[in-house]
Parts: structure tokens; sequence; C-alpha cells
């Protein structure tokens, strides 16, 4: 006698191969603030992680996107995101696939990356950092950073707050 046993079959009774009992999800929420200025612009928003050892990684980048225009408009304020320019953006091109996004309103937006789709690896258990920075036109420049520990397998919350261009960045992560 014979039995075949299809992945969704291991899946069900709870086995398979290492690695396989689900993908790595991340759920992002970043605030933008309202702010009664006179002028108000969209700030840029670049999110990207950090791990020692390892290369960082762009998660999202909003800006002044516009697929119609020759010279990719809005690319060349993207250097006034300082910390994310110097780590890992110049070495971009531009739009990044899966990375690029337009500028957002004030309000919470939230976004779900899975592992090995797009621009979240597949991590490995250790201490690492997600960074956000937001630049905005006649306006100021924050960066705001959330250090969280993935032990590979139990869901972890962290959460910082801004003080001014960015308000409570919160990322969860979980199996």
């Amino acid at each position: 006698m014979q039995y075949r046993i299809t992945g969704l079959t291991l899946a069900a009774i709870g086995a398979g191969l290492p690695g396989a009992a689900g993908a790595q999800t991340l759920d992002l929420s970043v605030t933008i603030p309202q702010m009664k200025v006179a002028e108000y612009h969209r700030p840029y928003v670049a999110v990207w992680l950090e791990k020692e050892g390892a290369a960082p990684r762009t998660l999202q980048v909003w800006y002044d996107f516009d697929g119609r225009s020759a010279e990719g408009a809005g690319t060349k304020w993207l250097r006034d995101m300082r910390q994310w320019w110097r780590v890992v953006g110049r070495g971009m091109s531009f739009p990044a696939d899966g990375v690029t996004g337009a500028t957002k309103a004030a309000g919470t937006h939230k976004i779900a990356l899975v592992a090995g789709k797009g621009a979240l690896p597949a991590l490995a258990p250790g201490n690492y950092k997600l960074m956000v920075e937001a630049a905005r036109e006649v306006g100021g420049r924050e960066v705001v950073t959330v250090p969280f520990t993935w032990n590979g397998s139990k869901a972890t919350t962290a959460t910082a707050k801004g003080a001014s261009e960015l308000g409570a960045v919160t990322v969860s992560i979980k199996r």
C-alpha cells in the first residue's frame, strides 16, 4: 500500500521541511502627523532594515514618483533623506520594483510584507533595527529607529515615536 503525502497534507498535520511552518510576515505601521503650517508638502519617507553583519535592505521609499516622467520626477530629492541615502539609497536605481511608492498624506499607513516576496528577505534570528526616515520640503527631517529581536518563531512587536515629522512607528513580525 502506498500513501501520497502532499504539501497541504503536511501543513494540516503540522509536519514538513524545516522552515515550512509558514512565511514570516512583517507588519509595519507608520504615522505621518497632521501639521498646521502655511506651506505643507507630503514628506518623502524611506524604510529600511539593518542587522549587524548584513547589508541593509530598503523596504519602502515613498516619493514624488511619476511613471510617465522621463527624468523620474522627484528622484533628485531622495538624497534629502540623508541617513538612508548614505546607507543604501545612493546605490539603488529608481523606480525600484516592490519598493517605490507615492508620498502619503497625514495619517497612519499600514504595510504588510512577506519574507522572500519583494523587498523583505527571510529573516534569520538576531537583533534588528527598522529605520524610518522622513524629509519634507519647507520642513524638517527625522529618523526613527525601532530596535527589535527576532528569535525565528515567537511573534514580536516593537514601537518608537518620532517628535516632529514622524509619529508612532510600529513593527510586528510573526511566522
